[in-house]
């Protein structure tokens, strides 16, 4: 029997059985309407691949596309999500602590099942149908035998569902980003009537009005905007190999990231690319256990229909993390990448499309989501920093490269059109305007030991940053003059600084990354290393630390500071307090709009060898610090798999000047201002 013959057989098999629980009373009363809500969820999986498979989801009416989708997510929508089995909350008060945990869990397991059905991959579907009825049928046992289920009997069916099927659920995860020819998403994008919005629907993505409105915009623009941002974007990516001078040429694919409703860029920029010969690939965002689920979205993606769920559901792996599956784990990765490691070869790096504009999300902390105890937070941290090395032994560092763009959506508010026009402008600033400025800024660093940076008004920011020694001025360089190529808007100039003496405190008064709310967030530094932390977004401060531990630091017990930057890209400060969009505005775009210190790696990790120049022919090379130099002697303790950037905006910045040896001091920016001459171009858009 073949074996696409087989998966059918025992989908249907599955499917029998499922189809008769909501009629059934055999599993314990208390448990009975979980499981029929489960099978009626996977009732609707089935329908979904039918609708995909028969090919009558692309006949559908906009109305009817509508009314599947919302079908689809209705379950975790922040009005229903109260009385939601997805809600570790709910569960856990209607089935018990352990078990709420876990049943819980499968049903977020069970919504992985979504973009199976639209992808028609029917084994992905199968092997979850077939988890629903070894629990069902273990519940059905111990009320068969007058007794409770036992909770680690529960816990060990998807122990071993996740080993079992941890290898299997990567690769197809890679093969979505290496092979051209899982071509799901380009076949929508490349071969749709991109004016027929019906197509939105045809992905198995959560579609909003943001999505709706984004695609009809772009279809309203002159075909030359068009190019010019898909221009600008895929030319970031080509120049990004150009400047570290790596070669492009022996590339073949680049993985496209991107929010729907960008597709009249993407499709320009597909075009782009296969011209420089690299076909595009598209891997979509995680939604299960096996690949991640986080509230910041990794892959390409539709709206997210329930940013609370994600975060409930970010450690569900505390359930099972030991060390047998992290070694698991670990020999999957090494196996999967041996495989295809062709294809990895030719892989380039992602090109990526960031959007912003949604209600900033402050999230719950809730007693009934999983976290990682102590020993599994170790356990992940080195299972990760394990899977970064095999990733870089067949994607090699030195050999790849990305892009980063940036765009608003329509919930950043009713001057929408307008807000988007000024971002397409600050995405296309003056290359050589910025290019020399920033040289200047750099030439006059160069001649520093020490930086130092002082907030003003409300931020209490005192800190000093070591540079660095040149040995050769003349031909060597500190700081990269970044331009628009990886990083697009144009607008930093950034280094790996010294670690030993950096220190002194790093607050700001309110701060988003990587879409969570941070209120009042002080870091305070001594050589280099966070050695305490704060932030006031919870009324008990343990919990403030635990926000920060997981969701900044990753579970790392401490973090260096990877880099620090001089943004200088005032027209995009000055267009975020125009309209009132500051705490909507991307990294991306925020990290340009002052000072900023990313904590982790640095930004030349795995690439510290790679040769890279400043357009003035001068070396850069402060690519390492104490740490990073470990990689040497032992990989394991020289990344950290983590960088997250940390802006003071201008208005909050007293000052920011450098010292030199001798003693004497130049300062670059004074009460929001800067001052060093060459620089009076850059305060024109902050009057």
């Amino acid at each position: 029997m073949k074996q696409e013959e087989l998966i059918l057989e025992r989908w249907e098999l599955a499917l029998a059985r499922i189809k008769e629980i909501p009629d059934e009373s055999i599993c314990g009363e208390a448990y009975r309407d979980y499981f029929s809500q489960m099978a009626e969820f996977v009732l609707l999986m089935d329908e979904a691949y039918e609708l995909a498979e028969s090919g009558e989801l692309r006949r559908m009416g906009m109305e009817a596309l509508q009314a599947h989708n919302h079908a689809l997510y209705e379950d975790i929508l922040p009005a229903h999500y109260g009385e939601s089995y997805a809600n570790p909350a709910f569960a856990e008060n209607r089935l018990g602590e352990s078990i709420g945990k876990c049943l819980s869990f499968l049903y977020t397991e069970l919504r992985a099942m979504i973009p199976a059905a639209y992808e028609t991959k029917l084994a992905s579907m199968t092997v979850r149908a077939e988890l629903l009825l070894e629990v069902y049928q273990f519940f059905v046992c111990a009320a068969q035998e007058q007794g409770e289920p036992d909770a680690e009997g529960l816990r060990q069916i998807l122990y071993w569902y996740v080993s079992d099927y941890y290898e299997t659920e990567f690769e197809e995860k890679m093969l979505s980003l290496l092979d051209a020819d899982r071509d799901f998403a380009r076949r929508i994008i490349m071969d749709s009537d991109l004016s027929d919005l019906r197509y939105l629907y045809w992905f198995g993505e959560y579609i909003t009005e943001n999505e709706l409105k984004t695609a009809a915009h772009l279809n309203e623009m002159p075909e030359d905007k068009i190019k010019l941002m898909a221009d600008t974007y895929t030319e970031g990516y080509r120049i990004g190999f150009e400047v570290t001078n790596k070669d492009i040429s022996i590339k073949e694919t680049t993985e496209i990231r991107y929010f729907l409703g960008f597709e009249q860029v993407i499709k320009q920029a597909v075009l782009n690319f296969d011209r420089i010969g690299l076909q595009s690939t598209f891997c979509r965002a995680g939604v299960n256990i096996f690949q991640g689920r986080n509230v910041n979205k990794n892959g390409y993606c539709g709206a997210n229909p329930n940013k609370q769920y994600d975060y409930d559901h970010r450690e569900d792996m505390a359930l099972f993390l030991d060390g047998a599956l992290a070694e698991r784990k670990i020999e999957a990765v090494r196996n999967v990448f041996e495989r295809h490691k062709e294809l990895a070869a030719l892989y380039g790096g992602p090109a990526v499309v960031e959007s912003f504009g949604e209600e900033p999300f402050v999230p719950e902390n809730k007693k009934e989501t999983c976290r990682l105890n102590e020993k599994q937070q170790k356990l992940s941290v080195f299972t990760a920093g394990k899977a970064a090395d095999i990733q870089n032994e067949y994607i090699k560092g030195e050999e790849r490269s990305f892009t980063i763009i940036a765009f608003p959506v329509p919930q950043i508010g009713p001057r929408y059109e307008e807000i988007f026009d000024d971002v397409v402008r600050i995405n296309t600033l003056d290359y050589m305007l910025y290019r020399d400025i920033q040289q200047k800024i750099i030439d006059v660093l160069d001649q520093g030991v020490t930086v130092l940076v002082k907030g003003m008004k409300e931020n209490e920011t005192d800190i000093k940053v070591q540079l660095h020694r040149l040995e050769e001025p003349q031909t060597q360089t500190n700081f990269e003059n970044c331009v628009a190529d990886v990083n697009i808007p144009v607008g930093e100039v950034f280094t790996s600084p010294r670690l030993t003496g950096t220190e002194g405190v790093l607050h700001i008064p309110r701060v988003f990354l990587n879409e969570l709310e941070y209120r009042n967030l002080r870091l305070v530094f001594q050589d280099g290393f966070v050695t305490d932390y704060s932030c006031g977004n919870f009324g008990e401060e343990e919990e403030n630390r635990k926000y920060i531990r997981e969701n900044v630091f990753h579970h790392h017990e401490r973090l260096p500071l990877g880099e620090f930057a001089i943004g200088t890209n005032t027209t995009a400060f000055a267009a975020a307090r125009k309209y009132g969009i500051e705490d909507k505005l991307p990294i991306l775009i925020a990290e340009k709009t002052g000072p900023h210190f990313a904590l982790g790696d640095t930004c030349y990790s795995h690439e510290e060898d790679v040769k890279s120049f400043n357009p003035d022919g001068k070396e850069i090379v402060a690519k390492e610090n104490e740490v990073s130099v470990l990689r040497d002697t032992d990989v394991s303790k020289a990344y950290f798999q983590c960088h997250t950037d940390i802006t003071i905006p201008y208005d909050e910045l007293g000052e920011l000047s450098v010292l030199t040896d001798s003693g004497e001091k130049f300062v670059i920016i004074q009460n929001g201002q800067f001052v060093l001459p060459g620089c009076e171009e850059l305060n024109r858009a902050l009057v």
